[in-house]
C-alpha cells in the first residue's frame, strides 16, 4: 500500500534530473581529457620537427633535374666498402695442411722441418716441440717461446704465424703424436753457423757491421720489453738472401723478474756463456746476452768459434787466455760467487800486471772494433756496455762503413736440401735437470800466461777493406 503522502512524479522528475546531471559531467571530464591528449600530442609533434632536419624543398618543377641526375649518378665512380680484419677465435689448423719438404735441424727442444702450406704454397719452417717430460704436462719453455714471440714483433726477430695441432708429420720427418705441438714461423735460407762454415773467406768488415747492427738491434728491441735471449749463439740467427738478419729459437728466453730474483745458472750454450754463469751466479740480467754478442762477433771476424770449449773447466780457461784473470779491483764480486772459491789463480799483487784482453787474435780489427769487442767481453758484468750504447758506438760510424742490405751477397741454401754436409758439431744448449752447482772442483789458473809474451801482437789498424 502507497503511503498517502508519496508523490511519485516528483521523485521521477528528480532522479532524471540527477541522472542528466550526472551524463553532464561525465561528458565534460571526457571532453577534457581529450583536450589534453591533443595539446601533449601536439607538443611531442612540435618537439620531434625541431630535432628533425628540415626537408629540402623543391624550388623548380622542371622534369629536366630529373632527367639529368640519373646521368650524374652513373657517371660517378662506384665507392669500395672499406673492410678491416677483426680478430677473433678460430680452431688451430691441423699439421696435414703442411707438406713437410726436408728436416733443418734438431735443437734441445724441438725439430724444425721446412714445409709447404698446401693452400698457399707458401715455404715456412715447422717446430714441433718436444715432449720430453709429458707427465710434467706442456714444458714451460714452450709457453715462454710462444708467449715472447707472439709479443716481440720486430723486424730483426723471426715471425710466428701460427700454432698446429699434432698429427700428419710436424717435423723431423715423422707422423707427430696427436698431442704434439707445431710453431709455424717464417723460413730463412741460412743460419749463421752453417753459412760461416760453407764460406771460403770469412765476412768483411762492412758485412760483419751490418750484421752485427740488426742483431743487437733485435736484442734491444727485447730488452726495452724485459726479455732475456739467454741462447744467443750463431746457429740460432737467421740471414735470408735479401741480406736481413732474424733472431731465432726462444726456448730458453724468459720475462726479466722483478728484484733481486734467482734465476737457473744453466743457461747459454756453453761456448757463448757468460764467465759469472759459469762461476754459478744465480742473479743476473741483460749483461749475459751482451757476453754472448760480444762471443758472435769475435765468430764473425774469425769466421771461427772464439771459445769452443770442451767443458766448464776449459771454457773458463779460454775465457782468462783471451780476457785476462779476474781480480778483485777490476771484478769486485768475484770471490762472492759459489765456484770462485775453488779455482787457484794468482795473487792480487801479481794479477795487476797480468796481460788484459788478448787483441792479437784480431790482428786486422781496428782500435776502435778492439775496444767494442773488449768491452763485450769484460769480466765485470757491469762493465759491459747495453745493446743501446752498442748501436752508438763509434765502430758503425768509422769506414768502411756498414754495407746496404740491398748489395749483400747471396749464398746457397743448405737448408732447403735432405743431404747436408758434415760439419763440426757445436754444444747443445743446457738440459733441464743437470746439476749446475760444484761441477768445476780445484782448478789452477796460475801458468794461464806462461807463453803470452811469445805471441805475435797485433798491428791495431786494419788492411783489408770491403
Amino acid at each position: 500500500m502507497a503511503s498517502r503522502w508519496a508523490n511519485d512524479e516528483a521523485d521521477k522528475a528528480e532522479e532524471l534530473r540527477r541522472k542528466k546531471e550526472k551524463e553532464e559531467k561525465k561528458r565534460l571530464k571526457l571532453q577534457k581529457q581529450q583536450e589534453a591528449d591533443q595539446a601533449a600530442r601536439a607538443l611531442q609533434a612540435a618537439q620531434e620537427s625541431d630535432s628533425r632536419p628540415s626537408k629540402r624543398r623543391r624550388l623548380s618543377t622542371d622534369n629536366t633535374d630529373n632527367e639529368v641526375q640519373p646521368t650524374q649518378e652513373m657517371n660517378q665512380p662506384e665507392r669500395k666498402l672499406l673492410r678491416f680484419d677483426s680478430g677473433g677465435w678460430s680452431p688451430c689448423r691441423h699439421t696435414s695442411n703442411y707438406e713437410i719438404l726436408n728436416p733443418i735441424e734438431e735443437g734441445t727442444y724441438g725439430f724444425v722441418s721446412r714445409a709447404r702450406d698446401i693452400t698457399s704454397s707458401s715455404i715456412v719452417a715447422l717446430k714441433r716441440v718436444k715432449m720430453d717430460y709429458p707427465q710434467d704436462g706442456f714444458p714451460i719453455t714452450a709457453l715462454r717461446e710462444i708467449s715472447i714471440l707472439q709479443r716481440a714483433r720486430h723486424a730483426n726477430i723471426v715471425d710466428l704465424k701460427e700454432i698446429l695441432s699434432g698429427g700428419g708429420g710436424g717435423g723431423g720427418g715423422s707422423d707427430d703424436p696427436a698431442d704434439s705441438c707445431v710453431l709455424v714461423m717464417e723460413f730463412l735460407e741460412h743460419d749463421l753457423k752453417t753459412l760461416q762454415e760453407d764460406m771460403a773467406e770469412p765476412f768483411m768488415a762492412s758485412e760483419v757491421k751490418t750484421l752485427l747492427k740488426q742483431l743487437v738491434g733485435a736484442v734491444a728491441f727485447l730488452h726495452d720489453n724485459a726479455i732475456l735471449h739467454r741462447d744467443l749463439k750463431t746457429s740460432n740467427i737467421l740471414l735470408d738472401n735479401r741480406g736481413r738478419l732474424k733472431l731465432a729459437d726462444f726456448g730458453m728466453a724468459r720475462y726479466i723478474p722483478p728484484g733481486a730474483a734467482k734465476l737457473t745458472q744453466l743457461v747459454v750454450t756453453l761456448w757463448y756463456r757468460a764467465p759469472e754463469l759459469l762461476l754459478g751466479a744465480d742473479t743476473y740480467g741483460r749483461e749475459v746476452d751482451m757476453w754472448s754478442i760480444g762471443c758472435v762477433m769475435g765468430e764473425l771476424l774469425s769466421k771461427a768459434p772464439l771459445l769452443p770449449g770442451k767443458n766448464e773447466v776449459d771454457q773458463l780457461s779460454l775465457i782468462f787466455s783471451l780476457c785476462g784473470l779476474p781480480s778483485s779491483e777490476s771484478w769486485p764480486g768475484f770471490y762472492r760467487l759459489p765456484n770462485a772459491k775453488s779455482l787457484k789463480l794468482p795473487r792480487s799483487s801479481q794479477s795487476s800486471s797480468s796481460p788484459g784482453f788478448n787483441r792479437a787474435q784480431f790482428p786486422f780489427l781496428t782500435s776502435t772494433g778492439i775496444s767494442l769487442l773488449s768491452s763485450l767481453l769484460a769480466l765485470n758484468p757491469d762493465h759491459r756496455p747495453t745493446a743501446q750504447d752498442v748501436l752508438l758506438h763509434p765502430y758503425f760510424k768509422e769506414a768502411p762503413k756498414p754495407k746496404p742490405q740491398e748489395m749483400f751477397p747471396t749464398f746457397p741454401s743448405k737448408a732447403g736440401q735432405e743431404k747436408r754436409r758434415r760439419r763440426r758439431s757445436s754444444p747443445a744448449a743446457p738440459k733441464r735437470g743437470e746439476d749446475a752447482v760444484g761441477r768445476l772442483g780445484n782448478v789452477d789458473f796460475s801458468g794461464i800466461f806462461a807463453r803470452r809474451e811469445e805471441e805475435e801482437k797485433g798491428a791495431g789498424f786494419m788492411l783489408k777493406m770491403g
